[in-house]
C-alpha cells in the first residue's frame, strides 16, 4: 500500500486530541474514584502509577506503532502481520460493537438528565405527589428522590430481568439523538472527527476545573479530601488492589478495542508516536487523579450533609422523647447526650431503640459507589443541595455527555475503519452511507436497553461483554509482536518510522513484563469467574425502595457465556479459515502441476 493513499489527520495535535478524547472517558470520573475509595485512598496511586509504567504506556505505544506502520484498521493490520491473525482484528471489532451498543445508552441518559435540568425545581430534588394529592409516592418515600428519578422516571425499571415491557419513548428519543450526534461526528471519517475532538477533548477539563473550584468551597468538602489524601498503606498488601490498578490502567487507556490502531493508521508515516503515547497516557492518568479530587470534594459535601441530617434527626428524637427544651441539645453534642440519656434513663431510651440511628461521618465516606450509581445518583444528590443547582446540573451532565461522546468517537472508529478497509463490505458505498448504516444498525439493536428490563441487560454487557475478550486480545497482540512477528523486526519498523530504535525499557516491557502481567490478569479473571458461582445482578425492589441481589436466569447465564466466547472465538475461527484456504490453494497448485506434467 502506498504511504500517501490514506487520509491523514491535519496535524499531530489533532491525533493527540482524538486519543485524549477517546481515552479520557466516563471511567475516569466514576471508576477511578471508586477504586481509590475501596483501596486505601491516596495509597492506591502507588500501584496505579507502577502499573501505568509497566503495562499501560508500553501497550499503548505498541498499538500506535502497529497502526501507523500498517496504515490499516485492526483487521487489516493483524492480517498483514499474519493471515492467521486476522481474527484478532475481528475480535476487536466485535468487542467494540458490544461496547457501542450499551455505551451510547449512557449518553442517552445524560441527554435525559440534561433536558430535565432546565426546570425551576430539579425533578430529582423532591418526590412527586401521589394520585390523591395527599403525600409523596410511596416508592419515592421508601427510597430517595434521586433514586426514584433514576430507576422509575429515567429507566422505568422492572423488578427483574424476566419482566417484559414496551420501549421507554423518552429514552428511545434520547438514544436516537445520541446516535445522530455520533453520526454527525464521524460522517466524513477522519476529516470530521478531527474537527470535533478539539471540543470533546478540552471542554470537560474546563467543567472539571469549575467544579473543582466550586467543590472545594462546599461545606464538608475538606472531609472528602482528607479521606482521599490519607493513604491506608495496609491495602498495598492486598493483591486485589494491584489487580484492580492494572485492570483500571488497561481499560482506561482503551487497549485492545482497535481504536488506537485505527486512529494511528491516519498518521503521517514518520509521526513521532513514541512521544505521543507517553503524553496521552500521562494526560489520561492525570485526569483520573484530577477527577478524583473533584469527586472526593463532592463526596465530602454529601457525606457531611447526610451526617448532619442524621444528627439533627437524633437531636429531635432526644428532645421529643425526653421532653427537653429546644436549646438543651446542640447538633455538636447530640452524641454525648445520647450516651448520657441512655445511662440515666435506660428503660425510656430502650423504648426509642427502633428509631435510633448510628450517625458516623466515617461510615458515610466509606460508602463506595461506582458506575451509574455514582454518575446519576450520588452526583445528583449532591447537586440538588447546591445553590443554583440547575446551573451545576446543566454543567455536569453536559460534561458527562462530552466524555461519553468523545469515547464513542473512538469506539465507532474501531468498527468503521477496519470494515472500510475490508473492501468486500463497503467497496461501492460512500463514507456517509456506510457510516450511517453502521450507526442505524447499532441504534436499532440498542433500543432493547430502553425497555423496563433494559438496565439489567446493560449491566450484563458492562460486566461481561468486554473485560475477558480485551484481556485475551491484548495478550495475543503482545505475544504476536514479541514472539511471532519478532521484537527485532518490530524494532526495525519503529526505526523506519522514527529514525531510531526503541530503548531497552520498551523491549523488556514488551518481551517479559507486560506478557506476564497480562497472563496473570487473564488467569485471575478466569479463576474469579469460576469461583464466583452463579452470576448475579442488582434488581430494583420498589416495595423496599432499594436494590436487591438476584441471580440471572438460565437464559441470562447462557447469554453471558455467548458474550464471553463470541469475540474470542473470532481468533481460532479466522485462523482455521486461513489454514483451510492455504491448504485448498496448495491442492489446486499441485493439481495444476500434475495436469501440466501429464500434458
Amino acid at each position: 500500500m502506498e504511504k500517501n493513499s490514506r487520509p491523514n489527520w491535519d496535524n499531530p495535535m489533532q491525533f493527540i486530541m482524538a486519543c485524549v478524547s477517546y481515552a479520557v472517558g466516563l471511567g475516569n470520573v466514576w471508576r477511578f474514584p471508586y477504586l481509590c475509595q475501596m483501596h486505601g485512598g491516596g495509597g492506591f496511586l502507588i500501584p496505579y502509577l507502577i502499573m501505568l509504567v509497566l503495562e499501560g504506556v508500553p501497550l499503548f505505544y505498541m498499538e500506535l506503532a502497529i497502526g501507523q506502520k500498517m496504515r490499516l484498521g485492526s483487521i487489516g493490520a493483524w492480517a498483514a502481520i499474519s493471515p492467521y491473525l486476522g481474527g484478532v482484528g475481528f475480535a476487536s471489532v466485535v468487542t467494540s460493537l458490544y461496547l457501542c451498543l450499551y455505551y451510547n445508552i449512557i449518553n442517552a441518559w445524560s441527554f435525559w438528565y440534561l433536558f430535565h435540568s432546565f426546570q425551576p425545581v430539579l425533578p430529582w430534588a423532591v418526590c412527586p405527589v401521589n394520585s390523591n394529592l395527599t403525600g409523596p409516592l410511596e416508592e419515592c418515600e421508601r427510597a430517595t428522590p434521586t433514586q426514584y428519578f433514576f430507576y422509575r422516571e429515567t429507566l422505568n425499571i422492572s423488578p427483574s430481568i424476566d419482566e417484559k415491557g414496551s420501549i421507554h419513548t423518552g429514552q428511545a428519543l434520547c438514544l436516537l439523538l445520541a446516535w445522530v450526534m455520533v453520526y454527525l461526528f464521524v460522517v466524513r471519517g477522519v476529516k470530521s472527527t478531527g474537527k470535533v475532538v478539539y471540543f470533546t477533548a478540552t471542554f470537560p477539563y474546563l467543567v472539571l476545573l469549575v467544579y473543582l473550584i466550586r467543590g472545594v468551597t462546599l461545606h464538608g468538602a475538606i472531609n472528602g479530601l482528607k479521606y482521599m489524601f490519607t493513604p491506608k498503606m495496609e491495602h498495598l498488601a492486598n493483591p486485589i488492589t494491584w489487580i484492580n490498578a492494572a485492570t483500571q490502567i488497561f481499560f482506561s487507556l482503551g487497549l485492545g478495542f482497535g481504536s488506537l490502531i485505527a486512529f494511528a493508521s491516519y498518521n503521517e508515516y514518520n509521526n513521532n508516536f513514541e512521544r505521543q503515547a507517553i503524553v496521552v497516557s500521562a494526560i489520561n492518568s492525570g485526569t483520573s487523579i484530577f477527577a478524583s479530587i473533584v469527586t472526593f470534594a463532592i463526596y465530602g459535601f454529601k457525606a457531611t450533609i447526610n451526617y448532619e441530617s442524621c444528627l439533627e434527626r437524633m437531636r429531635l428524637l432526644m428532645l421529643n422523647g425526653f421532653d427537653l427544651a429546644e436549646d438543651t441539645i446542640n447538633i455538636e453534642d447530640v452524641l454525648d447526650w445520647m450516651v448520657k440519656l441512655n445511662s440515666t434513663y435506660p428503660d425510656k431510651f430502650a423504648g426509642l431503640a427502633d428509631r435510633v440511628e448510628t450517625c458516623s461521618l466515617e461510615n458515610e465516606l466509606n460508602t463506595a459507589v461506582e458506575g451509574t450509581g455514582l454518575a446519576f445518583i450520588v452526583y445528583s444528590e449532591a447537586i440538588k443541595n447546591m445553590p443554583l443547582s440547575q446551573f451545576w446540573s446543566v454543567l455536569y451532565f453536559f460534561m458527562l455527555l462530552l466524555l461519553g461522546m468523545g469515547s464513542m468517537l473512538g469506539n465507532i472508529t474501531a468498527i468503521i475503519t477496519p470494515l472500510r478497509d475490508f473492501k468486500v463490505i463497503s467497496r461501492n458505498m460512500s463514507n456517509e452511507v456506510f457510516n450511517g448504516l453502521v450507526c442505524l444498525f447499532l441504534f436499532l439493536l440498542g433500543l432493547s436497553f430502553s425497555t423496563p428490563p433494559g438496565n439489567y441487560w446493560f449491566t450484563m454487557f458492562n460486566d461481561y461483554a468486554a473485560n475477558f475478550s480485551l484481556l485475551f486480545v491484548v495478550l495475543i497482540e503482545i505475544i504476536t509482536v514479541s514472539y511471532i512477528y519478532g521484537i527485532k523486526r518490530f524494532e526495525k519498523d519503529i526505526e523506519d518510522m522514527l529514525g531510531h530504535r526503541p530503548n531497552w525499557f520498551w523491549k523488556i516491557m514488551w518481551a517479559v513484563v507486560s506478557p506476564l502481567l497480562l497472563i496473570s490478569l487473564f488467569l485471575f479473571y478466569i479463576i474469579n469467574y469460576i469461583q464466583g458461582g452463579t452470576a448475579t445482578y442488582q434488581a430494583w425492589d420498589k416495595e423496599q425502595g432499594k436494590s436487591v441481589v438476584r441471580e440471572y436466569p438460565v437464559y441470562g447465564q447462557v447469554f453471558i457465556g455467548l458474550l464471553l466466547v463470541s469475540s474470542v472465538s473470532c481468533v481460532p475461527i479466522t485462523a482455521l479459515h486461513a489454514w483451510y484456504k492455504k491448504r485448498a490453494h496448495g491442492k489446486r497448485n499441485r493439481q495444476r502441476t500434475i495436469n501440466t506434467v501429464s500434458l
